[in-house]
């Protein structure tokens, strides 16, 4: 093992999600998230409580609001390529590099974000996200493409999507 690497110097190291949230949230609120991150569970209902409940099932999720952590809030230099590469958690930031002041966010600078990439929410995409969305989308579109070509929907007689169901 290499006793060299510091991973605490990471802001993330020994915080735990439900802190990191609460910390967040405290100082720009559920809105801003929502605004920023366009995760649904910052709109929806939000809580400290459900939040940390889906962050800590979906991976993605959990990483763009750590990556927000450490860029936004903490206002750390955006990491290397090969350290953006790594989970938030797993990243080395350099000595020299200390977390400074929560940088200044507004819903105007949110949006402002969202209309220079459209589609994207102001920000680059992971390659995970687009795969999964890309899946999503073909998911979608294969069952509207069967339920269309299936004969028993082309004849239009005897034919019960229920029924069809039940028997699966």
């Amino acid at each position: 093992m290499n006793d060299e690497i510091n991973y605490k110097n990471n802001p993330l190291h020994g915080v735990s999600l439900k802190r990191m949230l609460t910390e967040v949230v405290d100082h720009y609120g559920f809105e801003i998230l929502f605004a920023y991150l366009k995760i649904n569970c910052f709109r929806t209902n939000p809580s400290i409580a459900s939040s940390v409940k889906f962050l800590k099932k979906t991976d993605w999720a959990r990483e763009k609001v750590e990556n927000f952590y450490l860029y936004q809030f903490k206002s750390l230099p955006r990491a290397a390529y090969d350290q953006f590469q790594l989970s938030p958690r797993a990243r080395i930031i350099p000595d020299d590099q200390v977390a400074g002041e929560p940088a200044e966010l507004s819903l105007e600078d949110a949006e402002r974000q969202q209309k220079k990439s459209p589609g994207s929410g102001g920000r680059v995409e992971s390659q995970r996200e687009r795969h999964s969305d890309r899946r999503g989308d073909n998911r979608s579109r294969g069952k509207e493409h069967k339920s269309s070509d299936s004969p028993a929907s082309s004849s239009g007689e005897g034919f019960n999507p229920w029924t069809k169901s039940k028997k699966s």
